[in-house]
């Protein structure tokens, strides 16, 4: 064991071995949680900002800005097509630069969208380019989840990978869920006084100060920066070149693992963007900022819950069941859904699309198990020297690359909504990819003589 001042925050740590019972319980398990403990609300604030403006786009007409569904779900769409493109060049990024700095860099970019909106919106007369420019760069907070993934997974052995990485993604993706509950919330009122700009008025009198959607989080970005930037570690053992980490675009299992990750975490995502505006299109008399917090909420939840299960029951067989039970949620939604002859049902469809959130939680976890399992197996077949640090460094590639492919889906699915294919025609889409995605975990990874049995 090294000499205890080296595993101190803002160190580059030299000697890390999480996987020797004896480093990991002499002082290797408290740097991780420490890193772990950072990690978590950074990415969580990294969410919110990604999601605001699922939140932000159903109040700007009632505050005098005439734009019109379809650049309303452009809105709502492009944080998700940015997002995912961040997040391919962040998935290398640890490696590179290092945990810690990147971290605290990247979660300091955040400022930049955070404070452009709270301006932006204070006027009316703003161009939709200017919108679209500041959507995007909520991209940036997307991008993060793929380098803090990545980063983390460094830190902790195996068996405890798959409850690590569900607490930093499931904890991280609540900020979703925390950003639909409190935006209602601060824009009612002057919450930084005079400091925070005059109040719009609605069409009926409200006053309403939807700049605090972008200020409210400026204050947590900074103090979660400065807290990553000497609180959290840099390992030696993590490095490499992106050319030493672009050895995965070879692996199969990459792409297998992207296709796969794309059902659990682009439903999530794309289903947390599009949420608000398909309650209140679909049910116009609910107050869809009341609920809409509740779907990321739950799914934000049970992802801890779906890496803790597979650690226990391994994550094909967890991955296989839950794509089951996500294609009967959508067909349960698509039932309770008004129509020219039944006029719907909003509890109904509210539960089962819970259900559906709360699937796209563990799936998100039971998928993210997967990867270090298939690629330890893998190249423990391959008779690769140094097996833990090769595995480590392209399971934490793969975790940050698929993530980066997945996001897209916060972008295509409002879009597809927004699209000719309609409210059903996604639905019927997104079972037709479950059922694509049941055929491969069974086949490669689940059924008795697969070919990675994780």
């Amino acid at each position: 064991m090294k000499n205890e001042d080296s595993l101190k925050g803002g160190k580059l740590i030299t000697d890390w071995r999480p996987e020797s019972e004896d480093f990991w319980e002499n002082g290797g398990k408290k740097v991780a949680n420490r890193n772990l403990w950072i990690s978590i609300p950074a990415l969580l604030l990294a969410f919110a900002v990604w999601m605001v403006w699922s939140a932000v786009i159903v109040r700007l007409p009632d505050i005098g800005f005439a734009f019109d569904q379809k650049q309303l779900f452009w809105l709502a769409a492009l944080p998700g097509l940015s997002g995912a493109t961040f997040r391919i060049f962040y998935s290398f990024m640890v490696p590179i630069f290092g945990g810690r700095r990147w971290t605290a860099i990247s979660t300091a970019s955040l400022l930049i969208p955070s404070i452009w909106m709270g301006f932006a919106v204070q006027n009316p007369n703003t161009p939709f380019s200017v919108f679209v420019i500041i959507a995007l760069l909520c991209g940036f907070g997307g991008g993060n989840f793929a380098s803090s993934m990545s980063n983390i997974s460094f830190f902790f052995p195996k068996a405890k990978q798959g409850t690590a990485l569900g607490l930093n993604a499931g904890l991280g993706n609540l900020g979703v869920s925390v950003m639909q509950f409190l935006v209602p919330i601060v824009i009612g009122f002057a919450v930084f006084g005079a400091l925070g700009g005059q109040a719009q008025m609605t069409a009926s009198g409200q006053q309403l100060y939807l700049q605090n959607a972008g200020f409210i989080w400026v204050p947590f970005i900074a103090i979660v920066s400065i807290l990553a930037w000497f609180g959290m570690n840099d390992l030696s053992s993590a490095q490499a070149s992106f050319k030493e980490q672009s050895v995965i675009f070879s692996r199969k299992h990459n792409w297998i693992m992207c296709i796969l990750y794309m059902a659990t975490f682009g439903s999530f995502i794309g289903f947390s963007a599009a949420f608000p505006m398909l309650i209140k299109n679909s049910f116009p008399h609910i107050d869809a900022l009341k609920f809409a917090f509740l779907g990321p909420l739950v799914g934000a939840l049970f992802r801890p819950l779906g890496g803790w299960i597979s650690d226990k029951l391994g994550g094909a067989r967890v991955t296989f069941w839950n794509y089951v039970i996500m294609i009967l949620a959508v067909v349960a939604v698509m039932y309770f859904l008004p129509s020219e002859t039944r006029p719907g049902s909003f509890v109904g469809y509210f539960i089962s699309f819970m259900v559906l959130f709360i699937t796209t939680g563990i799936g998100n976890g039971s998928t993210f198990r997967m990867i270090p399992v298939i690629f330890r197996t893998f190249h423990e077949r391959l008779g690769t020297k140094d097996i833990v640090v090769q595995s480590n460094k392209e399971s934490a590639a793969v975790v940050g690359f698929t993530s980066a492919v997945a996001a897209y889906g916060a972008f295509f699915i409002p879009k597809m909504f927004g699209s000719g294919l309609g409210v059903y025609g996604t639905f019927i889409a997104l079972i037709i990819y479950y059922l694509v995605c049941i055929a491969l975990t069974w086949w490669y990874y689940s059924r008795g003589n697969a070919e990675y049995p994780c």
